[in-house]
């Protein structure tokens, strides 16, 4: 009987830590990478919303788009110059390598010149 008492009480242990809450403060989607940025010409996004080349919008990679992501505010940064924008998850990046991601036009001018085409960027959400 001791053994079995043993048994539950460690049985019951591991599922109570199992089910335990994550801390409040922790985003499970919280995500961050260092890649390359490009520019495309914005329209109807994998949002569902249809935007125009002035709006301070972005593209995710396909590799860790998720719809939950449409919406959020995520922070970018040129390391070679400082210059730091911000802008809206509204597209998937199908060509985009995993860190990537694919500004609109006036986004991208916030950060660099649009005949660069490409600028290696950090970038995080807000």
């Amino acid at each position: 009987m001791a053994r079995f008492s043993a048994i539950f009480v460690a049985l019951a242990t591991v599922l109570a830590v199992s089910a335990s809450p994550v801390p409040s403060g922790t985003e499970l989607t919280a995500r961050a990478g260092s890649g390359r940025a490009t520019w495309f010409n914005v329209g109807l996004g994998a949002c569902g919303d249809t935007n125009v080349d002035s709006d301070s919008i972005l593209a995710l990679s396909g590799s860790i788009y998720s719809a939950s992501d449409c919406g959020k505010s995520v922070s970018i940064t040129n390391p070679a110059t400082g210059k730091s924008a911000s802008g809206v998850v509204k597209d998937m990046c199908p060509g985009c390598g995993a860190n990537d991601i694919d500004l609109s036009p006036s986004l991208f001018q916030q950060l660099g010149e649009l005949d660069t085409g490409v600028l290696n960027v950090d970038w995080s959400f807000s």
